[in-house]
């Protein structure tokens, strides 16, 4: 059997750390408040000329390492962000050209939060359809450049970093087992960014009105990310005739410990959207919690909205 497996992970998590102490000097909040409704401790923040195709690339060149693979043999690489280098050109070609894989063709996936899970989904199907041997799947995030930092309700919330799989074309049972993806559009306006785009160009009157930040409904996002969460996991379950007690290793995406009983980083590392899966992932493979055999489950929720899982056999 063709499947596509993980065979190398890495991530990369910039130096800089925003406590919930220092948040306090900046809003109107307090640590007890803060660790109270999300779980979070700290964060970290990009440093000042450090963009998300390098972060992308710091964790890329990690995974490409643990994997033996050269860049050069990539033929595919992908990204999933919603806060690439620019609007346009795709944040994946400036990772190409960063750790030069000359051969591979590359895009984006704008999915928010699930964007990793719908990037590994598009690298799969590549890779079960034969024309691609090697892919590079990447989650990178800067959302602090996103964030309303006047707004205590989600600047305290979000942190930057990335996440890289190398996934490639093997014969066996290992692999990607399935992916389950779904989106909703009538609710985009509980959790989106406004500006700048074609319903909201840029203008002077739009950053008075700080159109370009990150605007979330957080108790209504919070009720269908649980419920969506719940739902697609039991999707990868039932789809493969499995039962929770199956699966080895759950990793869902690390949005807010009020709604994760599974694998978590989110108390260091805030909500890093797209890159919280992959980063996740490479700190249990590198600490030893997954071992050749064993399931895992990942599974996310983003703004459209959003869902999505996928089932490992590492």
């Amino acid at each position: 059997m063709r499947r596509a497996r993980i065979v190398g992970t890495g991530s990369y998590l910039p130096e800089r750390v925003l406590t919930n102490r220092d948040l306090e000097k900046m809003v109107d909040t307090n640590e007890e408040w803060i660790i109270a409704r999300t779980g979070i401790h700290e964060r970290r923040i990009a440093a000042e000329g450090e963009y998300t195709s390098d972060l992308a690339a710091h964790a890329s060149r990690r995974a490409l390492e643990m994997a033996g693979v050269a860049a050069e043999d990539i033929d595919l690489v992908v990204v999933g962000t919603i806060t690439g280098d620019f609007p346009w050109p795709a944040t994946a070609c400036l990772v190409q050209e960063a750790i030069g894989a000359k051969n591979a063709y590359a895009y984006d996936v704008s999915a928010a939060c699930s964007g990793f899970v719908y990037a590994l989904s598009a690298a799969v199907n590549a890779i079960e359809s034969g024309k691609v041997k090697k892919a590079l799947v990447i989650g990178a995030e800067i959302l602090s450049r996103i964030i309303d930092w006047t707004d205590r309700n989600t600047c305290v919330l979000f942190g930057d970093g990335a996440g890289a799989v190398v996934v490639e074309a093997q014969e066996g049972e290992s692999g990607v087992v399935s992916t389950h993806l779904h989106s909703d559009g009538s609710y985009w306006e509980l959790l989106h960014q406004a500006g700048f785009g074609s319903r909201t160009p840029a203008s002077r009157e739009g950053i008075d009105n700080r159109t370009p930040f990150l605007k979330m409904q957080g108790n209504e996002v919070f009720k269908m990310a649980v419920r969506s969460l719940a739902d697609v996991a039991v999707e990868a379950l039932q789809s493969n005739q499995l039962t929770v007690k199956d699966i080895q290793l759950f990793i869902p995406h690390q949005a807010n410990k009020r709604i994760l009983e599974a694998y978590v980083n989110v108390d260091r590392y805030g909500n890093t959207s797209g890159a919280s899966i992959p980063i996740a992932l490479d700190e249990a493979n590198r600490n030893g919690r997954i071992k050749e055999g064993d399931l895992v489950l990942l599974d996310a929720f983003g703004g459209g909205f959003t869902w999505g899982s996928a089932l490992l056999r590492w």
